[in-house]
């Protein structure tokens, strides 16, 4: 949940809370695939790794990366992952069937090859290469049934294996609301064969492949440790680049050491990574000045004061930040579950002096959900352009939805919460929100609750706050990814939102309308329009771009748009003096 690759797990977590608890998170904390956290993800959000000159030399000193991160690590189970921290370090030290390479296209990683598809494009086979655990156990084809099956086990609570999987491999649903395990369309054929039968046609199925839910686990080990199981670098396995160190489950700092198990270790360079959490911009700032750390994110005036920094790297990226507005909380109606008083939060902030002032990284007030320069259609047309600009500050506007919601309700006054990150830059960040609310809409107390990430994630799954400053980053490259969140009854659902068009228009999109793109397209349009325009249901608030000072001895970090925000893999330090 990047609470997905993706992601948070980076440069603009700091600054609001953001996942997701996706999606997608510190240096390398956005999350993107999962749901990112604004608070958490300033600290680190590098762009695609490189210094604007192309790399030149070989590694030639010591093979040691110093990063800060935004936030501590809530887990390391990938059946149970939800936000970018997790999915990141995932990404580095564990691997699927593909991955994502240095140009963000999914290609076979324990997979030997390309899976053979059947005509109708609902059956793959994949053939394993020889690969191993870092215990060096052969990693086969059971391992990844049997991750897959416990991610939909409703006694494990995977948030993301019932999202990812449900419609879209055969039998899911079924098994994530307690059918036998049998009845998942995954079944290892022999150690390396694994046959996977889907619902549906799913044009975005091999990028899901990549993605952190889907890693295999093996089964001995897992059942051997219980209840310890990925509760510190001790109790987990590895496959990927690097092995996981020094993590005891709760502290902020932890190290990533290269793995000689690797099927393809002779490409890693690093020797070792080691990762402090740093939730202050200035202090990143003084590390990264002082040479203790070769990665520092900026925002606000660190990002003004260094813009035309020669180190400086940018990137605009796919992570969309907004406010969640929680209709219902212990048992009882918000006052959010009003249209108008929630169209009129919607409207009450100044988007663009919050990008401009606030963030000052490059960063674009969001009138929308999914993205622009995200994904494309056959012609290469942003699908940004379909809907453009939706819902955005208005503050006369706002104030008549607010006296109309506020007579609605018989209310003359409203006080509401909202729940952001603990960080320095979410505070300046939601400081400024209430600010803005407060002052255009009379009547409105906003009360600020601060709290590490791990405690929002949990406030997040109780539904226990009434705003929160939340974000996500996509898990796949597809509108979808961000549009089907807001389902009746979905797992990122936590707000009691419900509109039977909108989901009927989702339907229609991942079912009917999967082979023809041009109309799925259309309905997923549509469904965004219905979500922010007609029933806002959520405030989006902006789209996620990151300004890093980066060593200039540091040389290809790899930034994805999906899934973990950052690979290590082809890193390697050259020039260092």
């Amino acid at each position: 949940m990047k609470n997905s690759k993706l992601f948070w797990l980076l440069g603009l977590v700091l600054v609001l809370s953001i996942f997701l608890a996706a999606c997608g998170g510190g240096d390398d904390t956005t999350d993107g695939t999962e749901e990112e956290t604004p608070e958490e993800t300033p600290e680190e959000t590098p762009e695609d790794g490189e210094s604007e000159e192309a790399a030149s030399g070989e590694p030639d000193a010591d093979q040691v990366l110093n990063l800060v991160e935004g936030a501590e690590i809530p887990g390391m189970d990938s059946a149970t992952a939800e936000d970018a921290v997790a999915f990141n370090l995932l990404n580095n030290v564990n691997e699927g069937l593909f991955r994502l390479n240095q140009d963000n296209v999914a290609e076979p990683a324990l997979a030997e090859s390309e899976p053979e598809v059947s005509e109708d494009g609902l059956t793959y086979t994949f053939t394993l290469r020889d690969a191993n655990w870092s215990d060096g156990t052969p990693i086969t084809a059971q391992d990844f049934e049997f991750a897959w099956k416990r991610a939909l086990d409703p006694e494990v609570g995977s948030p993301y294996g019932p999202y990812m999987m449900a419609g879209t491999i055969k039998g899911a649903t079924e098994v994530s609301e307690g059918a036998d395990p049998s009845e998942l369309g995954v079944v290892a054929e022999d150690d390396k064969t694994l046959v996977v039968t889907l619902e549906r046609p799913t044009p975005y199925f091999m990028s899901l492949m990549a993605f952190g839910t889907f890693y295999p686990q093996n089964e001995e080990f897992v059942t051997e440790a219980g209840g310890d199981y990925a509760s510190n670098s001790d109790n987990l396995l590895y496959n990927g680049p690097f092995m996981l160190t020094n993590w005891d489950g709760t502290g902020l700092t932890w190290t990533m050491e290269k793995n000689p198990e690797y099927w393809d270790a002779d490409t890693v360079q690093l020797d070792t990574i080691n990762v402090d959490v740093v939730k202050e911009t200035s202090t990143a700032l003084n590390l990264y000045q002082s040479g203790e750390k070769d990665r520092a994110g900026l925002s606000g005036e660190f990002a003004m004061q260094y813009a035309d920094d020669p180190e400086v790297v940018r990137e605009l990226e796919p992570v969309l930040f907004y406010l969640k507005f929680n209709q219902e909380r212990n048992g009882e109606e918000t006052p959010l579950a009003n249209e108008n008083i929630r169209k009129a939060i919607s409207m009450a902030f100044n988007k663009q002096d919050l990008v401009e002032v606030v963030l000052a990284n490059g960063s674009l007030p969001a009138n929308y959900l999914v993205p622009t320069e995200f994904t494309f259609n056959e012609d290469t047309e942003d699908f940004r352009d379909i809907n453009g600009d939706l819902t955005g500050f208005d503050a006369e506007q706002a104030q008549e939805f607010w006296a109309t919601g506020l007579e609605e309700i018989g209310e003359t006054e409203v006080t509401l919460e909202l729940l952001g990150g603990d960080s320095e830059l979410a505070g300046k960040m939601d400081a400024y929100l209430k600010e803005q609310m407060e002052t255009n809409l009379e009547g409105l107390t906003v009360n600020l609750k601060a709290v590490p990430f791990g405690v929002r994630l949990e406030l997040d799954e109780a539904q226990d706050y009434d705003m929160q400053n939340s974000g996500w980053g996509p898990d796949y490259q597809d509108p979808m990814t961000f549009i089907d969140l807001f389902v009746t009854g979905a797992s990122h659902n936590l707000m009691s939102y419900s509109n039977e068009e909108f989901d009927s228009l989702v339907e229609q999109a991942k079912g009917e309308l999967a082979q023809d793109p041009a109309a799925r397209w259309e309905a997923m349009a549509e469904a965004e329009r219905i979500l922010i325009e007609d029933d806002a249901a959520i405030a989006p608030i902006y789209q996620r771009a990151t300004m890093t000072l980066q060593k200039p001895y540091v040389y290809d970090i790899v930034a994805h748009p999906f899934g973990g925000d950052f690979s290590y893999k082809w890193a390697y330090i050259s020039g260092k003096e």
